[in-house]
């Protein structure tokens, strides 16, 4: 027989409450007045983000019909996330967008035109509607991103078709760049 602990329960329920608390400060509109007051929110918005894996996109095994968007997906929709994977490098990058895999991918579209090897756990990253002019260099390595997740098939304008996009805040990518450039800490 298993007993639980009663404090169990109550401080999942804290930590929920907290968490939604933190969210609710984050998207504040006071706190998106100032430059300065966005960068001291984006901390305590990527840590309100839930960790989504690219492993939980699908159900397993495969069944009979193929792959299945799985329940942790589709109950991420319109959630904040936060997701670990490799920007895809591309010869033909898109402006206001790029890919993001679960392993590293090299695309050559000049060479393989429509076809490509992407995943089917590929996400479609979107840069703010203000930046949607912009390229975004390929960065080597593993790539932490923190956005707003859209589940559902899609096509864009280019007929291309996405079932997962993460849509990112302004100057996540700052952020980001901002964060891999700062030395680690020695411990003396």
């Amino acid at each position: 027989m298993r007993v639980e602990h009663p404090t169990g329960p109550r401080i999942a329920r804290r930590a929920a409450l907290l968490a939604a608390a933190v969210a609710a400060i984050a998207a504040s509109p006071l706190l998106q007045a100032e430059p300065a007051a966005q960068a001291q929110a984006a901390p305590a918005a990527a840590a309100a983000a839930l960790d989504l894996k690219f492993s939980q996109f699908f159900k397993t095994p495969i069944g009979p019909a193929g792959l299945a968007l799985s329940d942790a997906l589709r109950g991420a929709d319109g959630r904040q996330v936060r997701l670990v994977g490799y920007m895809v490098a591309q010869e033909d990058a898109k402006p206001g967008r790029f890919w993001f895999t679960p392993r590293p991918v090299r695309m050559s579209e000049h060479a393989d035109g429509e076809a490509d090897d992407l995943p089917a756990s590929t996400v479609t990253v979107l840069l703010d509607p203000a930046q949607k002019e912009r390229l975004v260099a390929h960065r080597d390595g593993l790539v932490v991103l923190t956005g707003t997740l859209s589940v559902g098939r899609f096509e864009d304008e280019t007929g291309r078709v996405s079932w997962v996009r993460l849509q990112l805040a302004p100057g996540a990518l700052e952020t980001q760049a901002s964060a891999d450039a700062k030395p680690a800490g020695h411990g003396h």
